[in-house]
This record gives structure tokens, C-alpha cells and sequence, in this order.
């Protein structure tokens, strides 16, 4: 079998984890994987997959690549790719995905945008950035 190589091996095998009874307050940005447990309140930036687990919250603006969400989240969900919520998972909030799949007891209080929004949401956030 032939593998590409990686730009960096180290990150691409990147986890990181917030364990329960852990509260941590401020912005978080992390190349690889993060899954929190405990509690975050700040602005997350994840490079890869965002787990929250069934007793992990997190207040504040994501983004991230995929998701997968058992917790709470209260703020603004940005998700690349996939969002995937459980049947414990509570977001407060507005959400922007390419794709979601949510499994019954989930709730969404807020507003949800799928599939080209999020690009233009990408677009608009670069051309802020650059002018800004």
C-alpha cells in the first residue's frame, strides 16, 4: 500500500482531551482532535473533529472541521463537514454545517444554515479577516 506523507505525522495522530471536572476558561485552538468532558467557556478553533461528551459543555464560538456532540453548547457552531448530534445533545444557538444528522431527543434552540451557507459564512469570515 502506498501512503502520501504528512505534512507534519505529529499532528495528523493529535488528541487532545478535557476531562471531567476540568472548567477552562479562554480560547482553545488546537491542529488536531479535542474532546471535551469538562467544561469550556471561551472560543474554540479546532483544526479536526470536536467531541463533546454526554457531561462536557461549551459557551462560546466554534469551529471546527466535524463534530460530534452528546453535551451542551451555547453560542455559534460552525462545522466544515459533518455535525453529528446524539439523543443527549442540547445546542443553544445558531449552527452552520455542510451536513447534519441528528438522532431523536436532540434539541436545537436557534437557527440552523446547511450546505452553501457555510461556505459563504467561510468566504465572509476570510474577506473580514483580510480587511480588517
Amino acid at each position: 500500500m502506498i501512503s502520501t506523507p504528512k505534512k507534519n505525522p505529529d499532528q495528523a495522530q493529535a488528541s487532545n482531551r478535557i476531562l471531567s471536572g476540568t472548567a477552562i476558561q479562554g480560547d482553545i485552538q488546537t491542529d488536531g482532535d479535542i474532546r471535551v468532558d469538562g467544561s469550556v467557556i471561551g472560543n474554540m478553533r479546532v483544526s479536526g473533529k470536536l467531541v463533546v461528551g454526554q457531561h462536557g459543555s461549551v459557551e462560546g464560538e466554534i469551529e471546527c472541521k466535524n463534530a460530534g456532540v452528546a453535551g451542551t453548547i451555547k453560542g455559534i457552531l460552525k462545522v466544515a463537514q459533518t455535525l453529528s448530534l446524539t439523543s443527549s445533545a442540547k445546542l443553544e444557538g445558531n449552527v452552520y454545517t455542510e451536513k447534519l444528522s441528528v438522532e431523536p431527543g436532540a434539541t436545537i434552540n436557534g437557527s440552523v444554515s446547511m450546505g452553501a451557507v457555510m461556505k459563504k459564512v467561510s468566504e465572509t469570515d476570510s474577506t473580514a479577516s483580510k480587511t480588517a
